[in-house]
């Protein structure tokens, strides 16, 4: 690299943090078709998820399922989680490919956005290969939260468009951290929640590094409006992890398990705490408002 190409980057790279980004990028990337074995067959032993992550854990129904029951319930479950993931994570690349627009190509943000939009298109394809092997739908949100996600990838940029994206990487990072090491839980979901929790710690610092960078300067009305938006997205990702459809699918009372997975204390309380260092960060950022607490607090994000 040149002299000249050194000073450029310093200049829109002064601290390195991108630079690092793209080499670890470089350096520590998986190929799940290398990492899974997808023509082997499911453990019928083994969960989709950790029990203690299931919605309906420690309740009185939980109780009452069979041991098939509540595998089919977590296979389910994680695979509605997968599926609002992919849908998410396709809004995510629209978002940042509209913010890099007519960008500085040859600088360290514009080619780790593009980075990222290549590692959320080979996750978004991990998912859906992983739900076809699980045999489970392909869970979508409700058509209203559908369209009002529309408006927003239109839209948002700036600090809105990377605090909507950290909050559901987030979310999805902590619970995904429990999956990967359990030892009940299916080898295909282990893998590829190793496989994303890796990569995605580098998107999440992106993302915290372009929300600094935006909100630089910004009055405390932007604040404002910007938390109310971002705590809004974070409502609808959360309300929109397990499809009310699940339960249903696995022989449940839908109007029942929905009932009581709504009423799970431990479910809110793994919420909460999943939830610890993202609400640091917005108190830090200034996104933490009277009003974005009450949208997290009404899905026990706080």
């Amino acid at each position: 690299m040149t002299a000249t190409a050194v000073d450029f980057r310093q200049q829109i790279d002064p601290d390195g943090t991108l630079e690092r980004l793209l080499e670890s990028s470089a350096k520590l990337s998986y190929d799940p078709d290398q990492e899974v074995d997808w023509q082997a067959p499911l453990d019928p032993t083994k969960y989709g998820l950790n029990p203690e992550w299931s919605t309906l854990y420690g309740t009185r129904l939980w109780s009452e399922m069979s041991e098939e029951q509540r595998i089919a319930l977590t296979r389910h479950e994680v695979g509605s989680i997968m599926s609002t993931g992919i849908w998410f994570e396709m809004i995510l690349q629209q978002m940042i490919l509209r913010d890099q627009y007519c960008g500085v190509y040859a600088g360290s943000e514009f080619q780790f956005a593009l980075t990222e939009i290549a590692d959320e298109c080979r996750h978004s394809l991990m998912f859906a290969k992983t739900c076809t092997k699980m045999g489970v739908p392909h869970y979508k949100p409700k058509r209203y939260v559908q369209e009002l996600a529309r408006g927003l990838k239109t839209v948002a940029g700036g600090e809105v468009a990377y605090g909507a994206i950290l909050v559901a990487e987030e979310i999805l990072d902590v619970m995904q951290r429990d999956w990967m090491r359990g030892d009940n839980v299916l080898d295909e979901v282990r893998t590829t929640s190793k496989i994303h929790v890796v990569e995605e710690a580098r998107h999440m610092k992106f993302a915290r590094h372009e929300i600094r960078e935006h909100l630089a300067g910004a009055s405390p009305m932007r604040r404002k409006a910007s938390a109310a938006v971002i705590a809004g997205g974070a409502k609808f990702v959360v309300e929109s992890m397990v499809s009310d459809e699940v339960y249903a699918n696995v022989g449940l009372d839908r109007k029942r398990a929905v009932a009581e997975a709504k009423a799970n204390m431990h479910h809110q309380n793994l919420m909460r705490m999943s939830c610890v260092h993202l609400m640091d960060f917005l108190s830090e950022a200034g996104l933490l408002t009277p009003y974005a607490m009450r949208l997290y607090r009404s899905v026990h994000m706080l």
